[in-house]
């Protein structure tokens, strides 16, 4: 069975914030009605509905459920529920096209990261048996990767400084990001550590967040925006979740999935890269063999405004704007997902 064309042909964000009061079905529902809108679609045409999630952040089984409710009671609809970043909901949709069982899907994501400990919370991703029970938290986990790194030459404090101080700047031109500040690499090195070798900077500001995303296929595509961001490759992979048996100084789930691709077949232009801690941009840099003439994380990333289990779909919205706008022709979209990088997420899309 030949690959259909898939594209993403509408997105639709809501500022971030932090201690938002409102229920899922509030975060929700603005971003469906919003992205719905802006292609005019009448929502009997969308033959999926994918929805991406965290049961743990809500403290209760199947809250998810309650989500559905943003969706609407009628038309009757085909859905699912990943319990997982919503860049995962976008692949599992992507392939719900390629079956033929639809030419339409609509993808959401929310997380309401500042309700609860969201550190401790994500450590539910580990190894139940041996690190889990530790509760070492992911800022410590990072804080030894990045130690690693640091010991092994493969980046400087400095290197870190000047990727939060770019995402900072950059943050300053997005009104959907939260944290923003003109800063330069010198000023942030100043500052204090929270978990050495990390500073405050160095690690993804927790927030409130949701965001949708319209795919279709082919004609159905074309016919919905003027100029689709077209899906040419995606691929997931995912190292062992035994974290003392795999590098800490780079990604090999993160390497295989950019070939698998097609990352290398041509330039990228802009690279929406979802990486919570600056030492994990610089590690998935290297592991795309991304060159200078890619523009990371224009729109700030995961260190400015990162809600958990909405982050790396906000970086395929974010880099499908940039190719509906036309102010690039390839762009790479990416997802993390597990400790210190173990799940990653890559996407290829171009403009016609």
């Amino acid at each position: 069975m030949p690959r259909r064309d898939v594209a993403i042909v509408a997105t639709a964000q809501r500022p971030n914030e932090v201690g938002s009061t409102l229920t899922s079905v509030e975060l929700i529902l603005p971003v469906i009605n919003d992205v719905i809108a802006k292609v005019g679609i009448e929502r009997q045409k969308i033959g999926f509905w994918c929805h991406g999630s965290c049961d743990y952040m809500s403290g209760q089984p199947f809250s998810f459920v309650a989500a559905v409710d943003a969706i609407g009671a009628w038309p009757p609809i085909v859905e699912s529920h990943v319990e997982g970043d919503g860049a995962l909901a976008l692949y599992e949709a992507w392939v719900k096209i390629q079956t033929g069982e639809c030419d339409v899907a609509l993808v959401f994501s929310n997380g309401k990261t500042t309700s609860g400990p969201i550190d401790r919370i994500l450590n539910l991703q580990a190894d139940p048996y041996v690190v889990t029970p530790l509760w070492p938290g992911f800022d410590s986990l990072a804080a030894l990767q990045a130690r690693a790194c640091l010991d092994a030459g493969v980046l400087t404090e400095a290197d870190m400084a000047e990727v939060a101080a770019r995402s900072y700047r950059d943050a300053l031109n997005n009104p959907i990001a939260y944290a923003k500040e003109n800063v330069t690499a010198e000023q942030l090195l100043a500052r204090p550590y929270t978990t050495a070798p990390l500073r405050a900077h160095d690690c993804g500001v927790p927030v409130d967040g949701a965001n949708a995303i319209i795919l279709a296929a082919g004609d159905a595509a074309r016919s919905l925006a003027e100029r689709p961001a077209w899906i040419r490759g995606i691929d997931h992979r995912i190292d062992t979740q035994r974290l003392g048996a795999r590098s800490m100084t780079e990604s090999s789930s993160a390497a295989i999935a950019a070939v698998k691709a097609g990352v290398g077949d041509d330039r990228i232009d802009i690279a929406e890269l979802h990486a919570p801690y600056t030492h994990q941009e610089i590690l998935l840099r290297r592991a795309m063999n991304l060159g200078e003439g890619t523009h990371v994380n224009p729109s700030g990333g995961a260190l400015v405004s990162n809600p958990a289990m909405a982050a790396g779909l906000a970086r395929f919205a974010e880099a499908a704007e940039s190719v509906f706008s036309g102010s690039a022709d390839r762009v790479l979209a990416h997802c993390t997902s597990g400790p210190m990088l173990q799940q990653n997420l890559v996407c290829v899309m171009e403009g016609e």
